[in-house]
């Protein structure tokens, strides 16, 4: 099928191994990133991209805030993690972000080439009996539901609210007005469905960063 495809991975070993794996699926275009900001920028330069390989421990992405911020800024993107961290819980916190699959890199190839064509069909892929004894407690789940939801602009208010700051200092990083801030912040905590900014903050921490061990897995 014809698509365009970013894989954003370090290793070149791993993207060259992406890349095979790919051939028979997709006859379109395939981009690469070596960091996060460079595969922000080739998104921008490419809107034609519709899926991408994100690395969660790439030079850039802190746990799983390059997630976040992907799915953020492009709504309609499909976004499958590849790591070498395979812990359930981590799966599973991935695809209540709003993931489209989950590719441990010790998937073989001819399997992550039939992920590929099952994503690509709209449907969803893990490994197998990953999700049925993931456990997140509710208030996690409706979390990272609640992300996916979130405008590019939200998204930016949140991770502030998340590093502390006030509504004046984010107003000055952002160059808008502080009643602009207050209306994010209140969207904000109505889609995540929390009581206040510190609760927001405490949650967003936990999730991208977090206790399920991604932030200190190998990639």
């Amino acid at each position: 099928m014809q698509t365009q495809v970013l894989i954003a991975d370090d290793h070149p070993l791993f993207r060259a191994a992406m890349k095979q794996a790919l051939s028979g699926v997709v006859q379109g275009t395939l981009h690469e990133a070596a960091t996060l900001n460079e595969a922000c920028s080739v998104l921008q330069q490419h809107d034609a991209i519709e899926l991408v390989f994100l690395d969660l421990n790439m030079p850039g992405n802190q746990g799983l805030s390059g997630l976040a911020e992907l799915l953020a800024r492009h709504d309609q993107l499909l976004v499958v993690v590849v790591s070498a961290e395979e812990d359930p819980g981590l799966i599973k916190r991935v695809m209540e972000m709003g993931a489209s699959g989950y590719i441990p890199k010790s998937t073989p190839l001819e399997t992550i080439t039939r992920a590929v064509k099952q994503i690509m069909e709209g449907d969803v892929w893990v490994p197998a009996g990953s999700l049925s004894v993931a456990d997140l407690s509710q208030e996690e789940s409706q979390f990272a539901k609640g992300l996916a939801l979130l405008t590019p602009h939200q998204y930016r208010v949140l991770k502030m609210l998340a590093d502390g700051l006030l509504n004046k200092q984010i107003a000055y990083e952002l160059a808008i007005s502080e009643s602009t801030v207050k209306q994010h912040v209140s969207a904000v905590l109505r889609k995540l469905n929390v009581v206040n900014r510190t609760q927001a903050g405490v949650l967003f921490n936990q999730l991208v960063s977090g206790h399920s061990g991604v932030g200190s897995a190998a990639s």
